[in-house]
C-alpha cells in the first residue's frame, strides 16, 4: 500500500471538491477574459493570465480524483469526450470567428486523453510494453491534434494521478508546464481539500459545471466579435 505524505492535517482541511471546482472555474474565467479582451504585455493581461495558470493544475487534480471515486468510469469518460466535442465550436469561434477552423483543440481533449491515460495505467498494468505503447500513442495524438497544453498537459494529469497520495512531491510537477510559479498557487486550495464532494450534487449541477466551459466561450465570442452589439 502506498504511504501517504500530507502537508496539512486532516482537521484543518475545509475545502470540498465543489469549492475547488469553483476556484478552478473562476481562475479560468479570469484567464480567458485576459486572453480575449486585453492586450499582451499590459499589466492587467500579465496579472490575469498569471492567476489563470492556477486553473489547469486544479482541473487535472479533480480529474484524477474523479477517476478514482466515480462509480461509472465509462460514463465519466464519455461525458468528457462529449464536452470536448461540443466545446470545439465555441472554442473555434472565439479564437478565429469561424466555426470549423482553429489550429488547436480545447482543453477538454487534453483532459480526455489524460483520462484515457489513467485507464491505461489502471487496466493494463500487467502488460508493460502494451501500456507504454498506448501512452506513447496518446502523447502522439495530443501532439497531432495540438490540444491545449499538448503532451505536457496529458503527462501532468498522469503525474497528478501517480502522486495523489504524496503532497510533498506533487507541487513540483507544475514545473513541467512552463508557468510554474503562478501554477504553484493551485496547490494551496488542493492542500486544503477535505475529500468531500460538496454542493455540486445531482445531474443538474454536475452537468452545469461541464456546460460552463463551452457556454462561457460562446458568450465571449459574442462579446469579442460584437455579434449582438454592432
Amino acid at each position: 500500500m502506498q504511504k501517504e505524505y500530507r502537508i496539512i492535517p486532516d482537521k484543518f482541511r475545509f475545502l470540498s471538491g465543489s469549492m475547488i471546482k469553483l476556484i478552478a472555474v473562476i481562475t479560468m474565467l479570469i484567464d480567458h477574459t485576459a486572453c480575449y479582451f486585453f492586450t499582451r504585455g499590459e499589466m492587467p493581461y500579465t496579472l490575469m493570465r498569471g492567476i489563470g495558470r492556477i486553473a489547469f493544475p486544479i482541473f487535472a487534480f479533480l480529474l484524477a480524483e474523479g477517476f478514482i471515486y466515480t462509480r461509472n468510469r465509462l460514463k465519466y469518460g464519455t461525458s468528457l469526450l462529449i464536452c470536448a466535442v461540443l466545446s470545439e465550436l465555441p472554442f473555434n469561434l472565439v479564437h478565429t470567428g469561424t466555426v470549423f477552423y482553429y489550429e488547436g483543440q480545447n482543453v477538454f481533449f487534453t483532459l480526455f486523453f489524460g483520462f484515457l491515460g489513467m485507464c491505461v495505467i489502471t487496466y493494463i498494468k500487467k502488460y508493460p510494453l502494451l501500456q507504454i505503447a498506448c501512452l506513447i500513442a496518446l502523447g502522439v495524438a495530443a501532439a497531432l491534434l495540438n490540444t491545449d497544453y499538448k503532451v505536457v498537459g496529458v503527462a501532468f494529469i498522469l503525474l497528478m494521478f501517480a502522486l495523489r497520495e504524496n503532497e510533498l512531491v506533487r507541487p513540483f510537477a507544475v514545473f513541467m508546464l512552463g508557468n510554474s510559479w503562478w501554477a504553484l498557487g493551485a496547490f494551496v486550495p488542493i492542500s486544503f481539500y477535505n475529500g468531500k464532494r460538496g454542493f455540486i450534487k445531482g445531474p443538474v449541477l454536475k452537468y452545469a459545471f461541464y456546460a460552463f466551459y463551452p457556454v462561457h466561450l460562446f458568450v465571449m465570442y459574442l462579446i469579442k466579435y460584437r455579434v449582438f452589439f454592432r
